[in-house]
């Protein structure tokens, strides 16, 4: 029984973040600057040289490792650390996010401000007027 592992398909590993991603081949073509034929051809290939793998893990916006290394178990761990991470399991219910202030009341201040500028506004209005009829009537 041998005991080698078998090499990673990088190119299915692309294209699986890829998809992960919801980019189409075309979009990454764009912006590796090659064809989509190109795109296609790089996912069929078990190898990628180098360069060619650092320019497409910048275009997906990851990681070079993150290429060589995806597997579908990592993919499902890190979605269930996050789950784990964000929300609370404890009674089964979920940890909500609570304000330090009622936003009704930050929205009453923001009306409330608006309306002393408002009021602001029309009084230098009326004083303008005012000074206005002054002078027309000085004349």
């Amino acid at each position: 029984m041998s005991t080698a592992t078998k090499p990673k398909h990088i190119g299915r590993n692309i294209s699986r973040i890829r998809e992960l991603k919801g980019m189409k081949q075309e979009a990454l073509a764009v912006a590796i600057g090659v064809s989509q034929q190109s795109v296609s051809n790089i996912e069929a290939s078990e190898t990628i040289d180098e360069e060619k793998l650092t320019e497409v893990a910048k275009a997906l916006g990851v990681t070079v490792e993150a290429i060589k290394n995806f597997s579908e178990e990592n993919v499902i761990n890190y979605f269930n650390n996050i789950y784990d991470n964000d929300f609370s399991h404890s009674n089964g219910g979920i940890q909500a996010n609570h304000c330090a202030f009622n936003p009704l009341d930050k929205m009453m201040e923001i009306v409330d401000e608006n309306r002393k500028l408002y009021e602001r506004l029309v009084q230098a209005e009326k004083e303008k007027v005012e000074l206005l009829e002054k002078l027309l009537k000085g004349k």
